[in-house]
């Protein structure tokens, strides 16, 4: 149906003197078409292209690593040459698929690692997750977030007190000095990490006390703190371990064992004092140098 409207006709005279142009889309080619499945990681302690230098000194991109490894893939390739700044949303790890039938090539945030392995192995249809029962399914969620709050605290203050770079280290001390309020709408906004404040439980106090004149604003950290729930932790985690093969008592490893493995991994070549509460215990190191060799074996330099 034709418009009932039409311009003008000194108008359409000026506009036929800029006419679109549409063309067709220019095919992308690869001088170096990608072969094999390559996770971008944040680099190993030596940039070397031997296996033993292979593990990502970052506990995410680590804990992806060995979900790969422990779920039976091998042959994946790994890359370290990539700021965070080129991966999704900013951070690392990503895997990059090749091409394979008609599907293209495509680059996975880590909420999409798992399905992918799914379809590399078959799928895992377990309501279970690889748990013997519902309890010990339940019991894993509490020591995720037992790593994830606690350990990753320590972990976090390893780094600090020796001047690493870490995603959730901003390199301060850990008593926060109070920011400008619109640094910190900025800093939140497109930091990649998490604050050191919010792995822990109960929450650290505000610098500035309620009877301030001024809003609470800042954090409060003490070592001491973070140190004694850090032992503890380690303690029970070494404890619930024991003898067996993989946590809890799985037949075959879960996802609490690669995130396990991560932090231990971490923690023991923190080259600080908090990696004696780890070598301390020997059924801890003895675990990661033996989950170590299976997660260094599954993946090769890209």
């Amino acid at each position: 149906m034709a418009s009932v409207f039409s311009l003008p006709e000194p108008l359409q005279r000026f506009l036929s003197k800029f006419p679109l142009h549409t063309y067709p889309p220019i095919p992308v080619t690869s001088r170096r078409p990608l072969q094999k499945p390559t996770l971008w990681i944040a680099p190993p302690a030596v940039d070397q292209t031997s296996n033993s230098d292979i593990l990502s000194t970052d506990v995410e991109c680590l804990k992806w690593q060995a979900y790969i490894a422990l779920r039976g893939l091998t042959n994946i390739a790994v890359r370290w040459d990539i700021s965070p700044e080129g991966g999704i949303d900013g951070r690392l790890p990503c895997l990059h698929t090749p091409a394979f039938g008609d599907a293209g090539s495509e680059l996975l945030a880590p909420r999409s690692i798992p399905g992918w392995v799914d379809g590399r192995v078959g799928g895992r249809n377990d309501p279970l997750n690889g748990y013997s029962d519902e309890t010990l399914k339940d019991e894993s969620h509490a020591w995720v977030s037992l790593l994830e709050g606690v350990v990753h605290a320590a972990l976090v203050r390893a780094f600090c007190l020796i001047c690493r770079p870490h995603p959730d280290c901003s390199c301060q001390t850990l008593s926060e000095s109070p920011q400008p309020v619109l640094s910190q709408l900025f800093r939140t906004a497109t930091a990649g990490g998490r604050a050191l404040a919010v792995t822990l439980s109960p929450p650290p106090a505000p610098l500035t006390g309620l009877s301030s004149v001024l809003p609470s604003y800042g954090t409060n950290i003490t070592l001491s703190s973070i140190q004694g729930q850090y032992a503890e932790a380690i303690a029970s985690l070494s404890e619930r371990l024991g003898t067996d093969k993989w946590f809890l008592g799985s037949e075959n490893p879960t996802a609490l064992d690669a995130l396990a493995f991560a932090y231990l991994h971490c923690l023991l070549y923190s080259m600080d004092s908090t990696r004696i509460e780890v070598t301390r215990r020997v059924n801890l190191v003895a675990w990661e140098r033996r989950v170590r060799t299976h997660v260094e074996a599954a993946f090769i330099v890209a």
